[in-house]
């Protein structure tokens, strides 16, 4: 029996460190290379040892895949491929090559320069590292070798997420990183096919939690911004460069706007700014509608209130909001503004996305009062601190969404909480009835595939128009048929389908197909009408019947002439006078004169649209004639 295997080098009943190998058809897949932004020691990176202790990666990694530029997907990249040596194939997509680099130096900088730190990657390793990535459009599938074959979908997200689909002979993997389900005011929703892979793998950041309406929580974001601003309070927002503070950015830009708050200053990291706007012009093209329509005429992110931020700007009395990278305050100018301005009451911090374990903003959100910086700073947080959520990333309904579109076989729980994730695993086996699995950081998930079954295809299945009868109908007809079936409703339990469902083809396995197609063919898929004369089954047709009253003070052939004129595909006979009835499509309207004066309708549901415009074309009649009536007697 064939099998898919994955072990999680990171994120495995754990958020951040996104690492997940995957062992799928003969080939080795490394899906992200991520760093944990909990950890300030060897922890930080996968383990890679476990990979290969003597280090040989390029003979047991086939290809990596980095699903987009947030560094607890790609962060341990440059070190994986320069400090360890791995030198083959590297896949992302545009976008995503373009960030990564500015930000794992942002962050080489902030550990290297700023911590001291001495065993990290350099700035050359960074380049090195980025000119073996080869970058892939969205749709576009990419050839790694004779076998292996990979696909970007729209992951929403962040400009530049993509799920990957990976196909390795005839077994194949979704890997979704991070994704969104819902639009925002910037990207849009993750898209997929109905790829029926085996395994799909998907990220559980929010894996029991079921947002509330958008609307609200931006109320509730405002609210808290302006009465802070309001009480003299300063307001400090962490975020990371690209994706949330482009969206919080757009909203607090409008507001300010609306309520003419143009007197309290507005201000973002300096540089990022610049750096996220010229991302989104080079990247138009991944950005929602509304921002693609809109960007010639006026470019959404070419902000009027909101300004660099100097570092000296933080000691500045008064009312300021300040947009501060990165977004779980583990590091650089949120850090170093949270230390300036935890101790004073009137201050706010609103934390709109995710925090690790480890990170000062999962602590102060836990509720801490006093908070270790570094191991020579611990401080007394007195300001107000408020979480509200504008991650990108989908929530527990959003995830069965899209499992639910995809349509897999089995389903793998990755980056996520081990208790929330072991809940939602119980949600998708008892719901969908799909084998699920959420292993931890370094077990081995095995999971073991049905094999394939070639079948031979009939001509007239090929070739026919689409015709279908449903599961009862061929039920009903092999129980006569077959004596061996207790009941119809018995033998579509054993099927597992709906009753209604329709059927294009019906696979046929007995001797004498198997001695027709040989011996590698398992059977024949014929097609509904083929098995239909087989088991004698006759074809029924449904029609709807419905009489309307001729309005009063008309006649029939006032609405043959209505008729005409609104359906240019009906005839009208030569002696129209002696009309009775008239056909279109399969919709027959026939005259039934006095006493009854009764229009008759009868159609099948094929043409109900048609029925009903016909109707409501006498109906128009009926109301032409009161109005000339009530006209007349004015």
């Amino acid at each position: 029996m064939s099998q898919i295997k994955v072990v999680p080098l990171g994120a495995g009943q754990d958020v951040g460190r996104s690492c997940i190998v995957v062992s799928i058809g003969g080939k080795n897949i490394m899906f992200d290379c991520g760093m944990h932004m909990g950890y300030n020691d060897e922890r930080r990176f996968p383990n890679f040892k476990y990979l290969s202790p003597e280090g040989n990666f390029d003979q047991v990694i086939d290809c990596v895949i980095i699903s987009h530029f947030h560094l607890d997907h790609c962060g341990a990249l440059p070190y994986f491929t320069e400090m360890c040596g791995y030198s083959g194939p590297i896949v992302m997509t545009y976008p995503t090559k373009s960030v990564c680099p500015i930000l794992l130096e942002d962050f080489r900088k902030i550990i290297v320069e700023r911590r001291g730190e001495a065993n990290f990657f350099t700035s050359a390793m960074i380049k090195d590292c980025i000119k073996k990535v080869t970058a892939v459009n969205i749709h576009q599938t990419l050839k790694i070798d004779d076998e292996l074959e990979v696909k970007a979908y729209y992951a929403g997200h962040v400009i530049g997420a993509a799920m990957f689909y990976v196909k390795v002979g005839l077994q194949s993997c979704l890997y979704t990183g991070d994704y969104n389900m819902t639009p925002d005011r910037h990207l849009g929703s993750a898209q997929i096919d109905k790829l029926r892979v085996d395994l799909m793998i998907t990220e559980t950041t929010y894996a029991t939690t079921i947002r509330d309406s958008k609307r609200c929580r931006e109320s509730e974001f405002l609210k808290v911004v302006h009465e802070t601003v309001k009480r003299g309070g300063k307001v400090l927002i962490p975020v990371f460069a690209l994706g949330r503070a482009q969206e919080l950015c757009i909203l607090i830009e409008t507001y300010w706007e609306r309520m003419n708050l143009a007197h309290v200053p507005v201000y973002f990291s300096a540089g990022l700014v610049e750096k996220a706007n010229l991302y989104y012009k080079l990247f138009i093209s991944w950005t929602n509608q509304k921002i693609k329509e809109t960007f010639f005429r006026r470019n959404m992110f070419d902000f009027k209130h909101i300004k660099p931020f100097d570092r000296s700007y933080a000691d500045k009395p008064g009312p300021m909001v300040l947009f501060a990278a990165p977004g779980m305050l583990h590091a650089g100018t949120s850090l170093d503004v949270f230390r300036k301005w935890c101790g004073d009451e009137h201050n706010t911090c609103i934390l709109p996305g995710y925090c690790v374990a480890g990170t000062v903003g999962n602590k102060i959100l836990s509720g801490a009062t006093h908070v270790e910086l570094d191991k020579k700073t611990k401080v007394e947080v007195k300001l107000k601190v408020q979480g509200i959520s504008f991650s990108a990333h989908a929530d527990a309904k959003g995830i069965l969404q899209l499992i639910e579109q995809c349509r897999p076989k089995n389903v793998m729980l990755v980056h996520g909480e081990k208790e929330k994730m072991q809940f939602l695993k119980e949600r998708i086996e008892d719901e969908l009835g799909i084998s699920c699995y959420n292993p931890a950081n370094g077990e081995v998930a095995v999971i073991n595939l049905k094999p394939p079954v070639p079948v031979d295809l009939s001509k007239t299945f090929i070739k026919e128009q689409p015709y279908s009868l449903t599961a009862r109908q061929l039920m009903k007809a092999l129980c006569e048929k077959e004596e061996t079936c207790e009941s119809v409703e018995s033998a579509l339990k054993k099927i597992r389908t709906h009753d209604e469902m329709e059927i294009n083809g019906i696979l046929v396995t007995d001797q004498q197909t198997r001695r027709q197609c040989g011996k590698a063919i398992s059977g024949k898929i014929l097609s509904a009408r083929e098995v239909q004369d087989i088991f004698n089954l006759k074809q029924h047709r449904l029609y709807f019947d419905m009489k309307k009253k001729l309005p009063q003070h008309a006649n029939i052939q006032e609405y043959w002439n209505a008729v005409l004129s609104d359906f240019e595909d009906i005839a009208m006979p030569e002696d129209s006078k002696e009309v009775r009835f008239l056909t279109y499509e399969s919709v027959t309207i026939t005259y039934e004169p006095a006493p009854s004066n009764h229009v008759r309708f009868t159609w099948e549901y094929k043409d109900e649209n048609a029925a009903m415009k016909l109707m409501n074309r006498l109906d128009r009649l009926a109301e032409e004639k009161a109005d000339c009536q009530a006209n007349a007697a004015a």
